[in-house]
């Protein structure tokens, strides 16, 4: 008992570390490149306001940034604490690609984001702008090769096994897995669409309180039109990830769906409480045929149950409800930024295009969907792949440690006191910023060190009025 004490505390401890982490490479990723679109909207039109708005989401960019490689030393910790079985086992694969998202990506994001922070007055226009591009590229980039790594923990190929440990046969194989594309595409379109809802929140929180100036507007038009450009992409993404998933993963596609048994024209379940004991579905709702249709393409097409996959699926019931969570804030996204869009239609003629109340409440209300959406899909693709750590090479039993359940349960603890107070922090900064963003026209566009000078010499603010 103690040992599965200990296995399940420590899978929690990995599950609240890896959820508080993903929440900002999530947004550092994009946000990157919508700075480098601001930057670009200034150099062409030589307007202040792309400038200002450039000025003022850096620095959010740059506060996510921090606390994402922060967040990420600490997971990276528990593969020798909690999990030594897993680097004994496939280091060989990990240990390299992870070595190449720092060697070719963190370091280059590290070090170019200085150059955009306290660079402007001290390099040319093109050399700022380029490093924008390269801390964009940098952030792309790192996901890359920690997705290629927990694609090939879902799909794995390209490798032997010899005494018990993986060896790479084929480099591209392993990268470029079977699932590699899929989720790929669909993170980085889970990451545009945090940005947009984020960028288009927080402007619209400013335009509640009266900042209704261009660059306010620039930021807030920019959100909404990505969003709307977006959610459409990640929805036929999604179809496609789920037809990968049916080939290569169907224990998963069965308990996202609450399929228990095999059979052909199987119901979309729209509601039910999964019950693994009696395995079945308690209080379902369901549409005839629906799943094999968008599952299979065909009104009679086979789908594999759970009850084919007997003790080697994951638990049903929190992959079935993330799948749920995640598709309902896509729909939910999908309406609202739609519906932002209309309001605000470049192409109506003679009538207001501006937002109305209604619809910025609603903007400020999704700031941070795009958090609960990709955190809802997280659990489902990692909850999803349980018993396995690598799909049929290492479950996760296998690969715990023996670290005494107390001293898990401890550290746990604190992780979570940590995370609660730093995310609480975080996104009080980030409104605080809004709040107190100096009023159109006013801002130098000289970049952060004059933003730092007047919180550390606030009498420059009054001598530069006087």
């Amino acid at each position: 008992m103690d040992g599965l004490d200990a296995f399940v505390l420590a899978r929690l401890q990995f599950a609240a570390n890896m959820t508080f982490h993903i929440l900002f490479p999530t947004i550092s990723i994009s946000l990157g490149w919508v700075l480098l679109f601001f930057k670009l909207r200034f150099v062409k039109t030589g307007a202040q306001h792309w400038m200002d708005a450039y000025q003022f989401w850096v620095k959010i960019f740059a506060l996510t940034f921090a606390l994402g490689v922060v967040s990420g030393i600490t997971m990276s910790f528990q593969f020798g604490t909690n999990w030594p079985g897993f680097m004994k086992t496939v280091g060989n694969i990990a240990g390299p690609l992870l070595a190449y998202e720092v060697m070719t990506a963190f370091f280059l994001e590290a070090t170019m984001l200085g150059v955009m922070l306290f660079g402007r007055k001290r390099v040319s226009e093109r050399t700022h702008t380029i490093a924008t591009l390269l801390v964009a590229g940098g952030t792309t980039l790192s996901a890359f090769w920690i997705l290629a790594l927990n694609s090939w923990m879902h799909t794995p190929a390209g490798f032997e096994m010899i005494d018990g440990q993986a060896h790479v046969t084929s480099w591209f194989e392993v990268i470029f897995n079977p699932s590699f594309p899929y989720r790929f595409t669909h993170m980085m379109l889970a990451s545009g669409l945090t940005v947009a809802f984020l960028v288009a929140g927080v402007s619209s929180y400013r335009w509640l309180r009266g900042e209704r100036g261009a660059e306010a507007m620039a930021g807030l038009k920019t959100g909404v039109y990505l969003a709307a450009i977006l959610i459409p992409l990640q929805i036929v993404a999604g179809d496609f990830h789920g037809l990968n998933t049916l080939h290569h993963q169907p224990a998963k596609l069965a308990a996202m769906e609450g399929i228990w048994e095999t059979q052909k024209g199987v119901p979309a379940v729209l509601f039910a409480l999964p019950d693994q004991k009696t395995r079945s579905n308690q209080y379902e709702i369901a549409i005839p045929k629906l799943a094999s249709l968008y599952l299979t393409h065909s009104l009679d097409g086979e789908v594999k149950g759970l009850n084919e996959f007997e003790g080697k699926h994951p638990p049903v019931a929190p992959v079935f409800w993330a799948f749920r969570i995640m598709v309902g804030v896509g729909l939910l996204m999908l309406a609202v930024s739609w519906a932002s869009v209309l309001q605000l239609a470049p192409w109506k003629k003679g009538v207001s295009r501006d937002l109305t109340v209604w619809h910025a409440r609603a903007l400020v209300a999704m700031t941070f969907a795009g958090w609960v959406a990709l955190i809802a899909g997280w659990y489902l693709t990692e909850i999803g792949r349980q018993p396995w750590l690598v799909t049929g090479v290492l479950t996760a039993a296998d690969a715990a440690s023996s670290v005494p359940a107390p001293r898990i349960a401890l550290t746990l603890a604190l992780y979570l006191t940590l995370y609660i107070g730093l995310l609480t922090a975080y996104i009080s900064v980030v409104f605080y910023l809004a709040r107190s963003k100096k009023p159109a026209g006013q801002s130098s566009g000289a970049g952060l060190e004059d933003d730092l000078n007047v919180l550390n010499y606030p009498e420059k603010e009054g001598a530069a009025h006087a």
